[in-house]
This record gives C-alpha cells, structure tokens and sequence, in this order.
C-alpha cells in the first residue's frame, strides 16, 4: 500500500486534479485499492478531495479557484 500511495502522490505531483478511477486506469491498479490509499492519504494530510459535480483528489493547499492562473 505505501507503493501505492507514493505513486498516487507522484501522479499528482503532474496534475491539477484527477479522479480516482483515472489514476487507477493510468497506474494499473485496482480502483478499490487506489481508494483505500486516496482515504488514507486524505487522513494523514496530504491530498484533498475536490467536489466539482464528481469527486477528484488533488494535492493538500491547492488552490482550483475557477478563472485565476497560479504559479506553481
């Protein structure tokens, strides 16, 4: 599992924010494994999950404000 979450980190590391079940397709894991790591990701801190009419992950402290570019 810490693989696991050490790869999703590194995805998003790339990405502004993605759903679960693309990473899992573009990683080559389980879906049910890419949540369980996204969920104990979110407890420790490090990712948050963004509701924009679906649910997405992204880093913890990204800004999606619509409309405004960010450096970063």
């Amino acid at each position: 599992m810490e693989e696991l979450k050490a790869q999703i980190l590194a995805f998003l590391e790339g990405v502004s924010k993605e759903k679960p079940r693309v990473m899992a397709e573009k990683l080559g894991a389980k879906k049910k494994d890419v949540d369980k790591a996204c969920s104990d990701l979110a407890k420790e801190g490090k990712i948050e999950y963004l509701y924009i009419g679906t649910s997405f992950v992204t880093l913890a402290g990204r800004d999606h404000t619509p409309g405004v570019a960010h450096e970063e």
